[in-house]
């Protein structure tokens, strides 16, 4: 890899872009690598999946991530701190001060559609007339909101594992995950079927308050389902099955499953706000709860995945204090995202990788809203989880296809 000239950009812009003269505003980070002799490449902007994590940090060597070799060979890269994440003001515990009134108003201003306009005064603010998306999962939803809403600035859109649910329920799109995961599951079961028993061990031991985390927390039996979400990556299997194999009663178990929960407190927000990415024009009201089949109720060994829990709100330590501000966001009527119409007129082209065994982001509705985008060419394979930008060889495909060549 050729060296890396970092350069990074902090904008002050509305906290709320509705009503910019309010006087509240936030910065917004973000950081564009460019790679030696790529200066008069055009940009194309990483918007990061979540929501409420940050852009991914650009190393020299090993590339990391490891997507980025293969983006700067044609691009400029801008890796985009999403407002509330990283260097564009994140958002904390320390916030919990403002109290409950005020950070949940703030918080609904920390959607998709913010972030597009935040995408926009950073385009404007680096002189280019149009540029291009590389949007991973939650990034592909908010790519679709700006294709609703700024389809004129974007050249080219890639989707990894992002098309969204357009014109559907928080409830439909958590009802069809938990099809995949209960797929999911049996499969890894007839692989490795003493697993099984491992899980029921773990059930067993957390119905009786028998796991406590380095951190405090009491292992609930609800936190041991998601364990799932591993699932959902390439090689995540691995990491499931290698942490099901440890005594539970050791240190080694008790530190890598913290590691392994997917929700944590250094991201709060990723919890607070998950619900609200589905949430086109409805409250949430903990949709993935209230949609549980019947089947995963009364069976724990059924994982789960990206299905956030009100009782974590009670049961971990990082979210209790987070408890009043989560039932707010569960009750607030979300404005819509995506306009179909918008979208279908938007001429947008460019490629998108649409993973067949998507645990986060079900195929079938990714290909229905594939469907408003026709110039956007679908690369729909079952080789990669949800994580394959990272595998090495999705994004090549992507710019094969948005070219016109054939797939490698």
């Amino acid at each position: 890899m050729q060296d890396l000239a970092i350069e990074d950009h902090t904008l002050t812009v509305p906290l709320d872009w509705e009503n910019p003269d309010d006087g509240r505003t936030i910065d917004v980070h973000a950081a564009v690598v460019t790679r030696e002799g790529g200066e008069k490449l055009p940009y194309i902007t990483f918007l990061q999946g979540g929501p409420g994590h940050e852009a991914p940090t650009p190393l020299h060597s090993p590339s990391s991530p490891s997507w980025l070799d293969t983006a700067l060979e044609r691009y400029r890269v801008v890796l985009l701190d999403q407002r509330g994440t990283g260097r564009s003001t994140p958002i904390g515990d320390a916030d919990l001060e403002r109290g409950t009134d005020e950070l949940v108003e703030r918080l609904t201003h920390l959607r998709a559609d913010s972030i597009v306009r935040d995408a926009e005064a950073l385009r404007e603010h680096l002189g280019a007339k149009t540029w291009s998306t590389l949007g991973q999962s939650f990034g592909g939803f908010t790519t679709l909101s700006y294709l609703s809403t700024h389809a004129d600035s974007l050249d080219t859109v890639f989707f990894t594992g992002g098309l969204s649910a357009v014109g559907h329920t928080p409830d439909e799109a958590y009802a069809l995950s938990y099809d995949k995961l209960r797929a999911a599951s049996k499969a890894y079961y007839r692989r490795f079927p003493e697993q099984r028993d491992a899980v029921r061990r773990l059930v067993d031991l957390a119905a009786a308050g028998d796991i406590v985390l380095p951190s405090g927390e009491v292992v609930s039996v609800s936190r041991i389902r998601s364990l799932g979400s591993l699932l959902g990556s390439d090689d995540g299997w691995q990491s499931l099955w290698a942490l099901l194999a440890k005594d539970p009663a050791t240190n080694a178990f008790r530190y890598d499953l913290a590691d392994a929960l997917p929700f944590g407190g250094r991201n709060p927000l990723y919890y607070v706000i998950h619900e609200s990415c589905y949430a086109d024009g409805h409250a949430t009201n903990w949709a993935a709860e209230r949609v549980e089949p019947d089947d995963f109720k009364q069976d724990p060994t059924l994982l789960t995945g990206e299905h956030v829990r009100r009782e974590w709100a009670e049961t971990v330590p990082a979210f209790q204090p987070w408890a009043d501000v989560v039932d707010r966001i569960a009750a607030v009527e979300w404005p819509r995202l995506y306009d179909e119409a918008a979208l279908e007129a938007s001429g947008a082209k460019g490629a998108a990788a649409v993973y067949y065994n998507d645990l986060y982001v079900p195929v079938e509705y990714s290909m229905e809203t594939a469907a408003l985008l026709p110039d956007v060419k679908t690369y729909v394979t079952s080789i990669h989880e949800h994580s394959g930008l990272r595998s090495g060889d999705v994004l090549p495909h992507l710019f094969d296809l948005a070219a016109g060549r054939a797939v490698r």
